[in-house]
């Protein structure tokens, strides 16, 4: 949550009091601030809302506890679905063509774990241990509540050799929802500039042909 987000905290976090019979003190509103606020506002709503339907906890005011299990829980599912994709992409599109998700954070774990025909290299044996990492790094994103920086798509390997040749690029292959997956290409890093503190500002590259999944 941002500073500006805190009058609709504060409103939030009263009215769920007010709902359980509680009175709620400013110190007690500093430390759910301090203790949630990693998450969005809409998704800390979401899972007070939540709670109050659980029929074995719902009886009783959360605490922090409470709102991030069910935060972190939905995190997971998030990550699953995401491996998914990544997982069936890998079985049916391969390692010689550059892809883009529909999901942005997909690019930045896959980035972070080595790229994509890293991901594509590994052996039955060790793909339960690739999932694992992917799953972790994944909702570590998505628990801080911020998309991070990420490439606008992903090098297969024929992009790689084509470009050490001066060779054109290959087409992007879209995986997921094409429409979303052209806008996280276009509000993706230019793959020329480099994440986290290199400056951004050059000009980027022609935008890649792209064709649907």
């Amino acid at each position: 949550m941002q500073p500006n987000d805190r009058p609709r905290f504060l409103t939030l976090l009263t009215g769920i009091a007010d709902y359980y019979s509680k009175e709620i003190s400013t110190g007690t509103i500093g430390l759910y601030w301090e203790g949630l606020r990693q998450y969005d506002v809409e998704a800390v709503e979401r899972a007070l809302w939540q709670h109050t339907q659980n029929p074995d906890s719902g009886q009783f005011m959360p605490k922090i506890a409470d709102v991030t299990r069910v935060l972190q829980g939905r995190t997971e599912d998030q990550a699953q679905l995401a491996w998914s994709k990544v997982d069936r992409a890998v079985r049916q599109v391969g390692i010689w063509t550059d892809v883009a998700f529909d999901d942005p954070i997909i690019h930045r774990v896959l980035l972070d774990m080595g790229g994509w025909v890293r991901t594509c290299s590994h052996d039955d044996d060790g793909w339960p241990f690739v999932a694992k990492e992917f799953i972790n790094r994944y909702r570590g994103f998505r628990i801080s509540g911020q998309i991070p920086e990420y490439p606008r798509y992903l090098l297969g390997t024929a992009s790689t050799h084509n470009t050490a040749e001066g060779l054109a690029k290959p087409c992007v292959r879209l995986i997921g929802n094409a429409e979303v997956a052209r806008q996280v290409i276009a509000s993706g890093r230019a793959l020329e500039t480099p994440l986290l503190g290199g400056d951004a500002k050059g000009a980027a590259p022609a935008a890649p042909l792209v064709i649907a999944a």
